[in-house]
Formats: structure tokens, C-alpha cells, sequence
């Protein structure tokens, strides 16, 4: 990326941040206060890594010389029932155990379906509110924010609290202002729809609202007004929505 300059040769700032040109055109204000922080922060999480493998490696010594760790284990079973077996015999133990087992599965299993469902509510507040509360979507998009989290809602997840957002390689969605840090909502989501392949149709001022639109042959945008049975049909219900909102015609 390279510092965007003014007519006189003077970096422009935003901000008072400067502003970068990236290799695509998109321009971005470089925060150097956030990106100094998170090579602290970076930095400190690799030292402490290295602190926790070091102490994993000096607990593993102990185990040293041992190479068939499910002998190890059944060895380690036979002694605890040659200890209890001066209570109850050892096929007492088994039963005692399995009946201890199940009581514990069920309690956990009570617990997993109450977190799934605490899980859920959360996503719906956190990533449903995101959308409902979109700033892009409300200024940029020409479709509700209903069907914009019908399209790209699986790709948000929300990991130690956070919203996180994936791109259709799966990879995490990074901001381009705060570099190393997640990108917010706003920002992932205007990168998932500049990488959405009917974007025109659903992006205010272009195919959404007829003008603008690329491959219009130059006719102010009427050209994409109308378009073909196989054409529409190849939209997914955004993009749909959005054409017929816009006044759009479907020819056969």
C-alpha cells in the first residue's frame, strides 16, 4: 500500500491518522496507536505460550519411558480396585460406577442443552442486533436488513464474546484500519458484499436502484431494468427481492 498525498506532496490525514492507498484502490486510515498495541499484545500472547509449553514439556518428563499409555491406565485401574476391594469386590465397584456414570451424563447432558439454548438467544441478540442496527446496511444497501442476514448471517460467529466474520474461504475477516485486529461488524460486512458476485443488485444506486450498474452499455443504468427468466432465476432471494423493488422486469 502506499501514503496518499495531496497536490502540494503533503500526506493527507483522517482523523488525524494518514490515510493509505492499498493495491485494490480501497483507502484506509492507518491507526498506528491501535496497530503498536496489538504487537504489544501479540508479543506478550507469544510469551506466554512459550511459558505454558514449557511447563507442559517439564510435566510430560515424569511420564517418561511409558509408551503404551492404554496399559498404563488399565494397570492404573486394577490397583485403585486391589485398594477398594477391601470394601466391596471389584464387580460391585463396576456397577457403583456405571450408576455414578449415568447420573453425572444426565446432569451434564440437563446442563449442555441449557448452554445451547443460552448459545442461541445470544447469537440471535448479538448478531441479529448487528444487522438490525447496521449503519452500512441502512445507508448502503437497497434490501432490508432481514434479507442481508439471511444471506450473509452464517458468516458471523461469535468466539470469547466477539463477533467474528469468515469470508467464503473461511478465513477470519481482518480490518484493513486496525491491522491484526478482527474486523467490526460494519467493516466485514462491507467486505463480504464487495465480494458477493450479484452485489450490484442489492448496493444502493447501483443494479438495486438502476443506475450505476456495471455492464449497463452506457444507458444511465436503464439497460439492467430489465432482465431475463435465467437471469432472475440465477439471483438468490436477495437479489431478487432487490429487482423487483427497483421496478426491475423479468423477460422471457
Amino acid at each position: 500500500m502506499k501514503l496518499k498525498l495531496d497536490d502540494q506532496g503533503h500526506a493527507v490525514l483522517q482523523d488525524g491518522k494518514p490515510v493509505y492507498v492499498h493495491d485494490d484502490g480501497k483507502e484506509v486510515a492507518f491507526d498506528a496507536v491501535s496497530t503498536v498495541a496489538t504487537i504489544t499484545r501479540l508479543n506478550t500472547e507469544a510469551k506466554t505460550n512459550r511459558v505454558a509449553k514449557e511447563a507442559a514439556e517439564t510435566a510430560l518428563k515424569a511420564f517418561e519411558g511409558i509408551e503404551d499409555g492404554a496399559a498404563a491406565r488399565k494397570a492404573l485401574d486394577i490397583v485403585s480396585k486391589l485398594d477398594q476391594k477391601k470394601l466391596v469386590d471389584a464387580g460391585e465397584i463396576d456397577t457403583v460406577r456405571n450408576e455414578i456414570s449415568k447420573a453425572f451424563q444426565a446432569q451434564l447432558d440437563e446442563v449442555g442443552t441449557k448452554a445451547a439454548t443460552f448459545e442461541k438467544q445470544l447469537y440471535e441478540e448479538k448478531i441479529g442486533g448487528a444487522f438490525s442496527r447496521s449503519k452500512y446496511i441502512g445507508d448502503k444497501l437497497a434490501i432490508p436488513a432481514d434479507l442481508v442476514q439471511s444471506r450473509f448471517g452464517s458468516a458471523f460467529k461469535i468466539e470469547d464474546g466477539k463477533t467474528v466474520a469468515y469470508d467464503n474461504h473461511g478465513n477470519k475477516i481482518f480490518s484493513r484500519a486496525r491491522p491484526g485486529e478482527i474486523a467490526d461488524f460494519d467493516e466485514a460486512i462491507e467486505t463480504l458484499v464487495e465480494q458477493y458476485p450479484h452485489r450490484d443488485h442489492i448496493l444502493k444506486g447501483t443494479g438495486a436502484s438502476g443506475s450505476g450498474a456495471s455492464n449497463n452499455g452506457g444507458n444511465g443504468g436503464q439497460g439492467n431494468k430489465s432482465i431475463s427468466r435465467s437471469q432472475f432465476d440465477a439471483l438468490d432471494p436477495a437479489g431478487k427481492h432487490a429487482h423487483v423493488s427497483a421496478g426491475g422486469e423479468v423477460t422471457d
